[in-house]
């Protein structure tokens, strides 16, 4: 009785804070666009289903959700998003729905903040039978509110750090109180901490749907690269792709060792945000390090050149050339960059120790050897001068890659018919 009531005090001092910051988000330029769906100035249509997916990369799962979603009986969809870069791929995904497999509408907008009464009335006025929340969105005035009008609650693709366990288990009998109906989560040891926060009768391991948005044929397309009017086919050629500002000064490091044993590469440099190209340029004029500026290059590069990319999309078509490659945000602590395209591209990717953002693919891979994960600077230069010596077959390795890829996918299917069996049996 005491823990109930603490609970209800708890989430009525939630509520006072929401109230208080609320006049001061909307001079947030970020929340202030949609501020009035985030604050439920309108009425949210009804909907039987309701996906949460957070940003960009949740609303790409969503998308793949969709297509793989076949209901038993018609149903209204609604879906909601933080950023307007979610909104965006949300609402391509609503203009591209079959709705002949028995979905009758798809909505898409911004989701309401988290304030219980907003959430509260979000609830009663979308009246959805399922709501599906993609990786770890988990808002405590929401859950409530769910609980509240019975609606089951799904956390699919779900992944929830150490960290994060730690900080909810500060009020774990809070977050008991309101937990989810089911979990699929993308690991095992995402499962088990799940389970220490909500138990392991409803905790479940499923394929990380990220795995079925790779598509071999994209990868493997016949089309003209267009880089190859300026990559000559019988030089090697070395991508050193989305390099962080943090990591630059080893980057430097790795390109002045390759250069030292062999001097005839080409080296193609993609900073990750492009206003580092400057920096670039002030290092490679000092340093007399022959260099050219992507958008200033109409004819084959000569051998020992760096080509500074400063033009945005060609990433990928780079990889595809490429000889050897590797991949940034990884030499510092930053979780790393995707380290599958050049992978699929058949191209075995170096990479540094930093590469938490892509732990969801599993330490397989690299047992495997379909990355190597290098310790520091040197260790990274050692593996791409090798690569560039012995380059390995390139459709044997995007065979290999393709099939550890196609072992793991599945997981929208799987989670779309869990989707459907919930909507199916209220």
């Amino acid at each position: 009785m005491a823990n109930k009531l603490l609970i209800k005090i708890g989430l009525w001092l939630y509520n006072l804070i929401w109230s208080i910051l609320l006049p001061f988000l909307r001079l947030n330029r970020r929340l202030a666009e949609g501020f009035d769906q985030r604050t439920l100035r309108y009425s949210p249509q009804p909907a039987d289903l309701w996906i949460q997916a957070a940003s960009a990369g949740e609303a790409y799962l969503a998308r793949e959700l969709l297509e793989a979603l076949h209901p038993f009986k018609p149903v209204r969809i609604h879906m909601t998003t933080n950023t307007r870069q979610g909104l965006e791929i949300l609402e391509g995904a609503v203009g591209g729905i079959d709705t002949h497999k028995n979905i009758v509408s798809v909505s898409a907008a911004y989701f309401p903040f988290d304030h219980p009464t907003i959430m509260k009335n979000a609830v009663k006025s979308i009246q959805p039978r399922t709501m599906v929340l993609l990786e770890s969105e988990m808002w405590p005035g929401l859950l409530a509110a769910l609980k509240k009008y019975n609606c089951k609650t799904l956390i699919i693709n779900g992944r929830i750090t150490a960290r994060s366990l730690s900080r909810y288990l500060w009020w774990s009998s809070l977050w008991r109180s309101i937990k989810p109906h089911k979990i699929l989560a993308i690991s095992e040891d995402d499962a088990r901490r799940f389970s220490v926060l909500f138990g392991n009768a409803h905790v479940a391991v499923m394929s990380n749907i990220k795995f079925d948005r790779f598509d071999h044929d994209y990868y493997t397309s016949e089309g003209k690269n267009p880089l190859e009017k300026i990559i000559p086919p019988a030089t090697p050629f070395l991508v050193l792709g989305s390099i962080r500002q943090e990591e630059e000064s080893q980057i430097e490091k790795i390109i002045t060792n390759i250069y030292q044993k062999n001097p005839e590469p080409i080296i193609g440099l993609f900073p990750r945000h492009i206003h580092r190209v400057k920096y670039w340029q002030d290092i490679f004029n000092r340093t007399k390090r022959p260099f050219v500026l992507r958008s200033r290059i109409n004819q084959n590069i000569a051998d020992g050149t760096v080509i500074l990319w400063n033009t945005f999309g060609e990433l990928s078509q780079a990889y595809a050339l490429s000889t050897a490659a590797f991949v940034g945000g990884s030499l510092a602590p930053l979780g790393g960059q995707n380290f599958l395209e050049p992978l699929s591209c058949g191209v075995l990717p170096v990479i540094g120790p930093s590469w938490e953002n892509f732990a969801w693919v599993g330490t397989e891979i690299v047992k495997e050897g379909l990355i190597r994960v290098a310790a520091d600077w040197m260790e990274v230069a050692d593996a791409l001068l090798s690569d560039l010596n012995d380059p390995k077959d390139r459709e044997t390795v995007s065979e290999a890659a393709f099939k550890y890829i196609r072992d793991r996918q599945g997981g929208a299917v799987r989670a779309a018919q869990i989707i459907a069996e919930t909507l199916n049996n209220p």
